[in-house]
């Protein structure tokens, strides 16, 4: 790497908007930085940025931007894979006086308001997501125009291009459309913290497609701050007592990760019930709610998030004290990206991995789930070319034997390989042959399967654990730390006391799955009518379901359930909640019960409903009243449209307010079903306004 030596005229600017940028006079650019903004702002290059988490990838675009619209060019475009990420650049640029916005699925109602600023030459930076960028609307009316006056195009996490990587997204093969897009002269910049030499040079590559040089920028990637350890403990229920028995030994607050949705929410409800203050965060974490926990987390009034890969990429804490894993990522690279996220202004932070015996299977689930299977490929493009015409995902789901996110997935894939194409109404076949790649795929696979094994190494432990990350990411600089268990011995306390497994054994076999209530109303609502904003004064307590339709056992006996014509709820149904009920730790008894009337199972919720309050001696409100025809909205669309949907529309009774009046207790409120948690939230809302002392949520099932 080139360090620039001399000043310019160009360096001097660029040094007073970082200094701006960091609020500090004294700030000075660190090795890489200056030489990537003057080889795009003077050279006008295509340039590749590795660098550790924390290093400063972010300064070099906002500088870079600031330096480009002084000139007189177009906005620059991110294209960021997270929406916690997009919110941490938002308020960086502020603070750099760069005037930025996003267009992502979480703020549809604010697109208007972005497209006219954007038309005024009032925006400096757009924030989009690389889903974005297939979006038919986006596509045909804004992106043209944003490519044609673009200033500089920034692709962030840009491992996320490469099929070699770790966290291969398929949309962001969509990028190199947008690249063939850019007039002549456009700065391109790439940045990413997790890349080895296999998926720089795959970057590099699709980077420079069109004949363009290429710099790449690359710096040491090992963390002094960070004291890495591996602990094995037998199963779930010993790793889960030890979290329980010794969370408070790390210092500071922290993040906990999972590899799936429901350990994430196991293990918060079993720290939380010995008493830790953790909040779970997956991606099921409504945005509002994500910034909420973020914001709790940074303030430290969090012990820990337990967190899917959800809260990966851009999530900023520079004290962040540590990061555990319950379950081991599928490769070194991943792993590193996640712990990179400790320490960055901390002088030392703890890293501890816990792997599970599940993690084989869970690996091989996710690295196969970007590689379509030919027999599927070609029945979903067979189903396309017979329909002539668009056909919706659930449309596919019943002629393809495909779980949702399955084909999802699979029809990006197919997307970018130019056999189908998204448009308004659903996907359609392009016409265009396609082939599968059986010979790439099997040499992905091949390269993910010695990812795996690299990790299997790691945890053995025969060497230093730091050096042994920085070398997977063929880093330059590999040394060792001196301060991993391996170079120095454990660090951590090992032993598993008696009650904390009894308290895990309890919390893991409780029947049951905990509803946890929303939290924050979505942001925009105002635009849509609904005239709330904030948090949630008065809604829901902490709720209940039977099982998730995901889960194994009663989660599958539901399924089967809901796939039947409506009829009252069977005996052993209602018999399965007793044990919920029985361990439901509520401050107070319920008193009486409320439920929600149902268009599709009226029959199953009438009867659910009566049924509970027989058993428990609780008085039976009856339904509440649904109005103007209901709810509206099909399930899956995002927050806003979801609540705007049932906003009103669900009413308490006259009848039934007096009766409230009288009571003095909770309230169960019950359902057969639950989706997006909009539905219970409003009855709850309006249950606690008509004089409830407090609403409890359950169902039968969670959607999941």
């Amino acid at each position: 790497m080139i360090q620039t030596q001399s000043p310019s005229p160009v360096a001097d600017r660029a040094l007073h908007v970082l200094r701006r940028l960091v609020g500090r006079d004294d700030a000075i650019f660190r090795d890489g930085q200056l030489d990537a903004v003057l080889a795009l702002v003077e050279d006008h290059r295509r340039v590749l940025v590795v660098q550790r988490t924390g290093w400063g990838k972010s300064a070099v675009y906002f500088v870079a931007t600031a330096l480009r619209r002084a000139e007189g060019t177009g906005p620059t475009i991110i294209v960021s894979p997270l929406l916690a990420l997009m919110r941490d650049q938002i308020a960086a640029a502020e603070r750099a006086g760069v005037r930025a916005v996003t267009m992502n699925s979480a703020n549809a109602t604010d697109w208007p308001q972005v497209a006219a600023a954007l038309a005024a030459d009032e925006v400096d930076v757009l924030l989009v997501s690389p889903e974005r960028l297939n979006n038919p609307t986006f596509r045909a009316e804004q992106l043209p125009g944003l490519a044609a006056h673009c200033g500089l195009l920034v692709v962030d996490e840009a491992h996320c291009i490469s099929d070699w990587g770790h966290d291969f997204r398929p949309d962001y093969r969509r990028i190199k459309d947008l690249l063939h897009g850019l007039p002549a002269g456009v700065p391109v910049l790439a940045t990413t913290a997790t890349a080895n030499a296999r998926v720089v040079s795959d970057v590099a590559e699709q980077l420079g497609a069109g004949g363009h040089e290429v710099l790449t920028i690359r710096g040491p990637l090992a963390r002094d701050s960070l004291r890495l350890g591996v602990l094995n403990l037998p199963h779930a229920e010993s790793q889960v007592a030890w979290l329980c028995a010794h969370l408070d030994d790390f210092a500071g607050s922290g993040i906990i990760y999972t590899l799936t949705v429901s350990a994430a929410e196991d293990l918060a409800r079993a720290l939380t019930e010995s008493g830790h203050v953790v909040r779970a965060y997956t991606g099921r974490t409504d945005t509002a709610e994500r910034e909420h926990l973020e914001e709790m987390l940074r303030e430290n009034r969090l012990k820990a998030l337990v967190a899917t890969s959800a809260l990966g990429m851009g999530f900023d804490k520079p004290d962040l004290g540590f990061v555990v894993h319950l379950g081991a990522p599928s490769s070194p690279v991943a792993y590193y990206q996640h712990v990179g996220r400790a320490g960055r202004g901390a002088v030392n932070a703890d890293v501890l991995l816990m792997p599970s015996a599940a993690d084989r299977d869970i690996w091989h689930y996710f690295a196969t789930a970007s590689m379509p299977e030919e027999e599927k490929a070609l029945a979903v493009i067979d189903a396309l070319a017979e329909a002539g015409r668009p056909l919706s995902t659930a449309a596919l789901e019943t002629l393809v034997d495909l779980r949702r996110a399955r084909l999802e997935l699979l029809l990006k894939v197919l997307d970018v390989d130019g056999a189908v194409r998204r448009v308004k109404g659903g996907w359609e076949w392009t016409g265009q042959p396609w082939a599968h790649d059986a010979a790439r795929y099997a040499t992905v696979a091949e390269a993910r399967r010695r990812e795996q094994e690299l990790m299997l190494d790691y945890q053995r432990g025969e060497r230093c654990r730091m050096a042994f990350l920085t070398e997977s990411l063929d880093d330059p600089d590999v040394h060792d730390c001196g301060r991993c268990d391996v170079c120095a011995g454990p660090w951590f306390d090992a032993s598993l006391p008696e009650a904390a497994v009894v308290a895990a054994r309890t919390a893991l076999g409780r029947a049951g799955v905990l509803l946890e209530p929303r939290a924050q109303w979505p942001t925009g609502m105002e635009r849509l009518g609904v005239p709330v904003k904030g948090r949630i004064a008065a809604g829901a307590e902490v709720g209940r379901v039977v099982a998730r339709l995901s889960d194994l056992g009663a989660g599958q006996r539901l399924r089967g359930l809901f796939a039947t014509p409506d009829a009252p709820v069977p005996q052993e149904v209602v018999q399965a909640c007793i044990p919920v009920l029985k361990e439901w730790n509520w401050a107070q008894r319920p008193v009486a019960v409320a439920h929600v009337p149902s268009r599709s199972r009226p029959q199953l919720v009438e009867s659910l409903a009566g049924g509970l309050a027989s058993l428990g001696r609780m008085e039976d409100l009856g339904p509440l009243e649904l109005a103007h025809g209901g709810p509206t909205g099909e399930p899956g669309g995002n927050s806003a449209f979801r609540l705007a949907g049932v906003w009103e529309r669900i009413r308490v009774p006259a009848a039934m307010a007096d009766r409230l009046a009288g009571l003095n207790g909770p309230v169960l409120l019950v359902d057969d079903l639950v989706d997006s948690r909009w539905t219970l939230t409003v009855a709850a809302v309006a249950l606690r306004g008509a004089g409830a002392e407090a609403v409890l949520p359950f169902a039968l099932a969670l959607q999941a």
